[in-house]
């Protein structure tokens, strides 16, 4: 929570509809500098009750949701294709002072009343261990109930969960999460869980070790009845594998074909395990720990068959074991309301094509464990291993994890698709899904591949215009077109060359065309109303959409000179310069942009008008993600983030929403939040004479309009405010009050909070360009000794700088793939003169220039993966 000083009392506004934020944040300057700290990783505690809302997802990306509980436990288990609303269908009440409100999954059920771990485990899964010693025979399962204390390291892909307890002299590790490595799309998308655990023996003495590892037969679990057929599981023997395949024997042909028909697996990785493929788990006792001589085993649909590995162990005094463990799913039959609203949704998903069945996953997996094992181990210590703060590296990536639950699909076909929030808002829209900035990062191949195979195929009219929700629309949202032709420049330039770029280019001409046709008045600033983000169409002159249109020519005109078409080029130049200028000059309050009215409607529609609005320079916001420079006034920017901060931030929201109803309880009480529209001069009817349902979205707080904003002030140099607001984000999920995983807005798991790791963008100041083999930093704070992780096109690893005196030292080093460069731009402090200079290929010297503080390699080079590449200036 942020923290007030001792005796500070809550401001309080009275009357309607008065502003009722505090300029005077009233927080602790040592509390603000502790931001910047490094800190540890975030870990929650059983002793703290911490526990039990933890669901971190778990598996491959599109593959389901499958949670990771706080004790290690896997739960939810989204995995059958259900098409109800939110990761865990409820309505909740909302009592918000003066009355009790229904919340739908939708509206923020899951933010007012979280799913708890224990309610929702549908597959029976765990592990427990047995210890011999002095005489000795201790059983223990790794659950929250059985230990001392268990706490749980909030660090996504792999969360680190320890158990301990006074009673036994061991301590056990278990590192648990999906194969996750970014740029490897394919095999970051395997239905699986894997499971690293590591038995510490802390005593003087040798103990004789037994972990078992269990989990339900999950065929058909949600629909089948005994006359459907049979549970079956088959023992899988070999090199590198002891596993338990399940599936299901069925009586009728029906059963195959509901969302519920597959199956699933589970294994050890080495081998050297012993097999009960059917285990009464309603006694765990030394009975368990043993192997049965069943190669198979087969249950009515009513009844749980539970299959069982156990590997022995002898632990040396001081020395650990560590066993390898997989789980894996398959079901192959997208729900039929995904198949109604995508035609590729027929055929399937990616992975029912790779792989026939579950246990066919877990072959792959064991074939290539080591591999896969290691690089997503390598990608967990390179993202942690930074000078950043670890809760701010946290909360700027764990927003990925909406990829790897059942928001997001891959179909057979190859073709990414996504709702808003979990089942809920179809078809990738465009004005949501361009706030996210991590996926093009990550995993960039799904971004381009989205990209041209739908906003310019499906999606692409004659005229230029791209429907909005693929072919789940008849229009165009001028938000989401301009946010899509930024982010055909970001795929461009997260590409190793310029095949995207040149294949598309005659239709990203057409969208760029189409969008500044939509400025009826040849000024720069578009006026023709059209559909929003916040589902509606305003009339007039709207300073946010303007701008982000302004950045998105911008981004044409760069595209084009790529492109050699130099007319293009000049137009689109003309174009951001006039609307630079214009907004500037006509869309500023003295303090703030504004929505300046239709000259005929003037203020009879829903806007935000001389209100403070959120996303009000979004488009410089997008510009320093993609490198576009500065695009209109400096000063009146800054001046307008500054208003952001004075009227928007609420130390507390609890007096703004009691008497600014209407909006979603996606901030409560007690919590920190940076409000969407407010309205600082108290006017009578700040949004408009029209009083409509959207109107409710002014009043809220949603955290990938936060998180845009944040980037945004870290990228300018108001780092206190950045870190702040990411803060409260991080702390309104704290687990002992919520999912920390799980950022909510139109329904769980919310695209637009993908926006987080725009902010670890511009805190390193990382641009790139990978067709241009350009790379550059330019870290926002701690300059002086600073590591962070990077992606680029072909590879990802660690850049690393320090300053001495006049002493500069920098370094690249790449962790996985290629990096393909001609061009390091580096953060020399005060733009000093050259005097020594070397760049050094793993101790060879390369031949390079210096062109201010950008080091130009006459050759180009390759740093393939183990290299450093290394700049030193004296």
């Amino acid at each position: 929570m942020l923290r007030l000083p001792a005796g500070a009392a809550p401001f309080t506004g009275a009357g309607y509809p008065l502003h009722n934020i505090p300029v005077d944040k009233k927080l602790d300057p040592a509390w603000v500098r502790s931001l910047y700290n490094r800190g540890s990783a975030t870990t929650y505690l059983k002793s703290k009750n911490e526990l039990r809302y933890i669901g971190m997802p778990s598996g491959g990306l599109h593959t389901g949701t499958v949670y990771l509980g706080g004790d290690g436990r896997l739960w939810l288990w989204s995995i059958y294709n259900d098409d109800r609303e939110g990761v865990d269908p409820k309505t909740a009440i909302w009592n918000d002072g003066s009355t009790e409100r229904k919340i739908i999954s939708r509206d923020g059920a899951n933010y007012v009343e979280p799913s708890i771990a224990a309610n929702r485990r549908v597959l029976e899964q765990g592990f427990a261990i047995k210890l011999m010693y002095d005489g000795k025979t201790i059983i223990k399962q790794l659950r929250e109930e059985d230990w001392d204390e268990v706490s749980f390291e909030a660090t996504y892909p792999l969360a680190k969960i320890s158990f301990t307890s006074k009673d036994v002299p061991i301590k056990v590790v278990m590192y648990a999460g999906g194969f996750f490595i970014p740029l490897n799309a394919d095999d970051s998308g395997l239905p699986a869980t894997q499971f690293t655990i590591e038995v510490h023996n802390t005593s003087n003495q040798n103990i004789q070790c037994s972990l078992i590892g269990w989990l339900e037969n999950g065929a058909n679990k949600l629909t089948a009845t005994d006359k459907d057929g049979t549970r079956k599981n088959n023992a899988i023997n070999g090199e590198n594998i002891t596993g338990i395949s399940s599936t299901f024997n069925p009586a009728n042909n029906d059963i195959t074909s509901k969302p519920d028909a597959g199956t699933t697996c589970f294994a050890a990785m080495d081998g050297k395990g012993l097999i009960n493929t059917n285990t009464n788990l309603f006694v765990l006792n030394e009975e368990t720990f043993t192997a049965a001589d069943n190669e198979e085993a087969q249950q009515p649909a009513s009844e749980k068959l539970i299959g069982s590995i156990v590997v022995n162990n002898n632990v040396a005094a001081g020395k650990f074991a560590t066993q390898n463990f997989a789980i894996t799913w398959h079901f192959n039959h997208p729900n039929s309301t995904v198949q109604k609203l995508a035609a590729d949704a027929k055929e399937g998903f990616y992975y029912g094509k790779r792989f026939n069945d579950a246990a066919q996953v877990m072959a792959y997996i064991a074939q290539n464990f080591t591999r896969l094992h290691t690089q997503t181990f390598a990608w967990r210590q390179t993202w942690y291993n930074s000078t950043l703060p670890w809760w701010f590296l946290e909360r700027t990536l764990l927003n990925i994890c909406t990829v790897s639950t059942a928001n997001t699909y891959r179909f057979g076909t190859g073709r990414f698709w996504g709702w808003e929030g979990v089942n809920s808002c179809e078809g990738t829209c465009t004005h949501v899904w361009q706030y996210a900035q991590a996926l093009g990062r990550i995993f960039p191949s799904l971004e381009r591949d989205t990209r041209q195979r739908v906003d310019l195929g499906i999606a692409m009219r004659d005229n230029g215009g791209i429907l909005f929700r693929g072919e789940n629309a008849n229009r165009p949202a001028i938000d989401g077109q301009a946010g899509t032709i930024l982010r055909f420049y970001r795929e461009h330039q997260m590409s190793a060359d310029n095949s995207f770029l040149q294949n598309n280019w005659p239709h990203i001409k057409k969208a760029v065309s189409f969008m500044m046709a939509q400025d009826k008045n040849g000024d720069g600033m578009i006026d023709t109303p059209m559909e929003n983000t916040l589902d509606a169409m305003w009339d007039g002159e709207i300073a946010w959409i303007v701008g982000l249109c302004i950045a998105a020519a911008k981004a044409g005109q760069l595209m084009a000179e790529e492109m050699n078409d130099t007319a293009f080029a000049a137009t689109c130049q003309e174009y951001a310069n006039k609307g630079g200028k214009n907004m500037a000059e006509q869309l500023f309050n003295g303090e703030y942009f504004i929505h300046k009215p239709d000259a005929v409607q003037g203020r009879k529609k829903l806007g935000s008008y001389n209100t403070c609005h959120i996303d009000q320079v979004y488009g410089q916001s997008w510009g320093w993600q993609v490198g576009l420079g500065r695009l209109w006034d400096k000063e009146k920017t800054l001046s307008a983030l500054r208003a952001l901060w004075k009227y928007n931030f609420a130390p507390d929201v609890g007096p703004y929403i009691k008497t600014h109803t209407g909006g979603r309880p996606y901030a409560l009480e007690g919590e920190a939040g940076l409000i969407m529209n407010t309205n600082p001069h108290n006017e009578p009817k700040p949004y408009g004479e029209e009083v409509t349902w959207q109107m409710g979205y002014f009043h809220e707080c949603m955290t990938g309009f936060e998180h845009q904003v944040a980037a945004h002030m870290m990228a300018e140099g108001m780092t206190d405010e950045a870190l702040v607001i990411t803060r409260a984000i991080h702390d309104r999920y704290h687990g002992a009050k919520r999912n920390p995983f799980n950022e909510i807005e139109c329904s769980d798991h919310y695209a637009r909070a993908m926006a987080s790791y725009g902010t670890f963008i511009t805190a390193c100041g990382f641009t790139y360009h990978g067709p241009k083999g350009y790379i550059g930093f330019n870290p926002a704070f701690g300059a002086d000794d600073f590591i962070a992780p990077f992606t680029a096109a072909e590879g990802w690893g660690t850049y690393a700088q320090q300053r001495k005196g006049a002493l500069f030292t920098a370094q690249l080093e790449v962790k996985y793939g290629t990096l393909r460069l001609k061009e390091w731009a580096v953060a020399l402090k005060d733009n000093r003169q050259i005097t020594r200079a070397a760049l050094k290929l793993e101790g060879k010297n390369v031949p390079c220039t210096w062109l201010g503080n950008v080091v130009v390699l006459h050759d180009g080079v390759q740093v393939s993966e183990g290299q450093r590449l290394v700049v030193e200036v004296g």
